[in-house]
């Protein structure tokens, strides 16, 4: 684990250290995913989470929830909460509309591997005990991600092939809260 890693909501000053770090671990995980030369989806995917975070800083009512990672004040990662992505209402045929979504799950490319995401997922776990949610799903197309998921989720609850096209999968998981607090 690294040390000096503080977890805590995102304030209006960390809007641009958390739009650094969604251009650099966008970019970063389209280039090992083989997907560097897909500009506009890389553009559209990072202005997609700057727009999250910036409704969910500046919305009383935002139905986003955000947390951030932080190590000397720099922000190193990132979670989301939310309602039901359109990737997972696409694969699971609306199964999971009701369950909320952890997403924007991005840690900087310098930091990962380093605990870094998992601090991250404990922390939102416990906050959605708190709200008494005892669930949540997560979904992935990069396959670099679905590794790390398969591993800590387990077995995915909907695994769609082709969804991106030809040998591309999808992949949605469904998990208990209580299965990530200590």
């Amino acid at each position: 684990m690294t040390n000096n890693l503080k977890i805590s909501n995102p304030t209006q000053s960390d809007m641009a250290s958390a739009c650094n770090l969604f251009e650099a671990s966008i970019s970063d995980a389209f280039e090992k995913e083989g997907l560097g030369l897909l500009i506009d989806d890389i553009q559209k995917e990072i202005e997609h989470k700057k727009h999250l975070l910036h409704t969910s800083l500046n919305l009383a009512d935002s139905d986003t929830y955000f947390l951030v990672a932080k190590i000397n004040r720099a922000i190193v990662g990132t979670i989301s909460f939310g309602p039901c992505g359109e990737d997972i209402r696409s694969c699971t045929e609306n199964q999971l509309d009701d369950v909320g979504e952890l997403g924007s799950v991005y840690v900087l490319p310098s930091y990962q591997g380093q605990g870094v995401g998992s601090a991250l997922i404990k922390d939102m776990a416990t906050y959605l005990k708190q709200q008494g949610i005892d669930q949540f799903c997560l979904d992935s197309g990069y396959k670099r991600a679905q590794k790390r998921w398969l591993r800590k989720f387990g077995e995915p609850y909907k695994v769609v092939k082709d969804y991106w096209g030809p040998n591309s999968v999808h992949m949605v998981w469904l998990c208990k809260v209580t299965d990530f607090i200590d």
